[in-house]
C-alpha cells in the first residue's frame, strides 16, 4: 500500500450539534430521495448537505447544489460546528453490527493515503464504474476542497498485525459513536501518537489494498489532484490533494461480510420457465424452484445453501416461476470461448455467468440497460410484484420505470475472488459485490488545502 498519513481532522463539534447520530448519513449513493429530505429535517448541520446537496429551481453555473455545500461547509467551520484536530492523527473505526442473528464488529482505520493510478501501484479496483458518478463528485471535490466520505479499502493481513497496533493505543478510551438508521453502531477514537502512525505505516507499506467500495471518488480523487496540479503549475509531494480519506480493513477481519446483489431486468421480452431453459441449453442444468415471487427467501435460501457461483435462480414474469440454473460442463466451455480475455477467476464468477453468459449470450439481450440491483430479498419481491416507478436508475441514468420481467438471484464475489481479479488487472462486473454496513459520512472529514 502506498504511504498512509495522519492528518488533521474536521469533525463535529458535538457541543454545537449534540447526538453525533443527528448529523451523520449513509454515503451520497444509497440515499434516496425520501432519506434525503428526512437527513434535511434531522438536523440543520446534517452532513447531507455537503455529500449530496438539493437541486433547487434556479440553480445555474454560479449558484447550485456544489456551492451551496461549500458555503454550508465554509460557514459551519466559522461558527464551530466544525472544528479540525488540534494534532494529526489516524482515526481507529469500529462498526458494531447484526446479521443473520450475529452481531459482528469490523474492525478498521481511516488515513490519509497517497493516490496512484490504478496500474500504477499497490491500489487495485475491483469493479467496473460510469462516468456520470465521476463527473458529480469532481464537481463536489473542486467546490469543498476536502473528501467529505472514505474511500473503503481493504488489504490482505491474516494477523490484523496493522490494526492489533492502533488498537493497543486505544485501550481504557471512550469513543466518539453514532448509530445510523439501521441501527449499526459506528464509533472512532483519533490516535495521535506519531510513533504509532509510524508502526502502521511500516506494516502496511509492502500490502495491496483493493477498493471495496468508493470506485468513483477514488479515480475523481486522482482527477481532483491532476487539475489542482495543472492549475498551480505542479504540487508538493506531500499536498493534501495528494493523499484520499480511506478506511483500510484487514481482510481477515471477522466482520468483513460480503452479501449479494440481486438483479431485476427491465425490457425482457416476456418468456416462460420451459422457454428460459430451453434457451439455456445445455449450458445449465436447469429445476423448477416454485411458482410465485413471495418465495424468493426461500429460493435464496437454496442457493446460498449450494454455495455455488455456478449457481443462478432465474425468475421468469411471463409464468411466475422459480428456475433454478446450475452451469455445466458445456456452460464452462462456452464461457471459456466467449470471455477469453478473462482469467479462469472472472469466468467463473456467478455474476460474470449471468451478464456474460446467460444474458448477452444465450438470451441475446446484451443491449439491455442496467438492470435494477436489490440487496434485500424484500425488495426482490416488492420488485416483482409491484414494479418500479419511473426516474434514476443505480447508475444515474433515467429509467423509465415500469415492471420486471425477469430476476436473478446470485452469489456475491468473494474476498479471494476480490483478490485474484484484481490482481490479474481485471474488473468485475458493476456490483459483484455489497459490503455491509456501508461506512458512515460525517464522522470526519479529510480536507485538501
Amino acid at each position: 500500500m502506498p504511504d498512509i498519513q495522519a492528518f488533521r481532522g474536521l469533525r463535529y463539534d458535538l457541543g454545537h450539534v449534540g447526538d453525533l447520530s443527528n448529523v451523520v448519513a449513509p454515503p451520497y449513493d444509497v440515499i434516496p430521495p425520501e432519506m434525503q429530505e428526512e437527513l434535511y429535517d434531522k438536523h440543520p448541520a446534517n452532513v447531507v448537505r455537503l455529500i449530496l446537496n438539493r437541486e433547487e429551481p434556479g440553480d445555474d453555473e454560479v449558484a447550485n447544489r456544489y456551492t451551496r455545500a461549500a458555503k454550508f461547509l465554509g460557514s459551519w467551520r466559522r461558527e464551530g460546528v466544525l472544528f479540525e484536530e488540534a494534532d494529526s492523527a489516524i482515526y481507529v473505526y469500529h462498526q458494531v453490527f447484526t446479521d443473520g442473528g450475529v452481531t459482528y464488529t469490523r474492525r478498521g482505520f481511516m488515513a490519509r493515503v497517497r493516490l496512484e493510478r490504478f496500474g500504477e501501484g499497490k491500489i487495485f479496483p475491483h469493479e467496473e464504474t460510469h462516468s456520470g458518478p465521476k463527473a458529480d463528485r469532481l464537481k463536489l471535490f473542486s467546490a469543498c476542497k476536502a473528501n467529505l466520505s472514505q474511500i473503503f479499502g481493504i488489504y490482505p493481513d491474516p494477523d490484523s498485525a496493522a490494526q492489533e497496533i492502533l488498537e493497543r493505543a486505544i485501550v481504557g478510551q471512550n469513543p466518539v459513536q453514532a448509530t445510523d438508521h439501521l441501527g449499526v453502531v459506528h464509533q472512532i477514537w483519533p490516535v495521535s501518537d506519531v510513533e504509532v502512525a509510524t508502526k502502521v505505516n511500516q506494516v502496511m507499506g509492502p500490502k495491496p489494498a483493493f477498493i471495496a467500495d468508493g470506485h468513483h471518488r477514488y479515480e475523481t480523487a486522482c482527477n481532483y489532484r491532476d487539475q489542482v496540479a495543472s492549475e498551480l503549475g505542479g504540487i508538493d509531494p506531500n499536498h493534501p490533494a495528494n493523499f484520499v480519506l480511506m478506511m483500510c480493513v484487514s481482510m481477515s477481519d471477522p466482520g468483513m461480510i460480503v452479501l449479494p446483489t440481486h438483479r431485476l431486468f427491465r425490457d425482457v421480452p416476456p418468456m416462460t420457465a420451459d422457454e428460459l431453459t430451453a434457451k439455456l441449453g445445455d449450458h445449465f442444468a436447469c429445476e423448477a424452484a416454485g411458482e410465485g415471487a413471495d418465495i424468493a427467501a426461500d429460493v435464496w435460501e437454496q442457493v446460498a445453501m449450494e454455495d455455488e457461483q455456478g449457481t443462478i435462480a432465474l425468475f421468469t414474469r411471463k409464468d411466475n416461476r422459480w428456475t433454478l440454473a446450475r452451469i455445466t460442463g458445456q456452460g464452462r466451455e462456452r464461457m471459456a470461448e466467449i470471455a477469453a480475455e478473462h482469467s479462469d477467476a472472472w469466468q467463473g464468477l456467478g455474476v460474470s455467468i449471468l451478464h456474460r453468459l446467460i444474458v448477452a449470450d444465450l438470451l441475446d439481450l446484451a443491449a439491455l440497460p442496467s438492470p435494477k440491483y436489490v440487496r434485500a430479498i424484500d425488495e426482490v419481491i416488492e420488485g416483482l410484484q409491484h414494479g418500479d416507478a419511473a426516474g434514476r436508475d443505480n447508475t444515474g441514468q433515467i429509467s423509465a420505470g415500469g415492471q420486471f420481467e425477469l430476476a436473478a438471484l446470485v452469489m456475491p464475489a468473494t474476498l479471494e475472488h476480490i483478490q485474484l481479479i484484481s490482481e490479474a488487472n481485471e474488473r468485475m462486473p458493476a456490483k459483484s459485490t455489497y459490503f455491509y454496513p456501508k461506512l458512515l459520512c460525517g464522522l470526519v472529514i479529510n480536507p485538501l488545502e
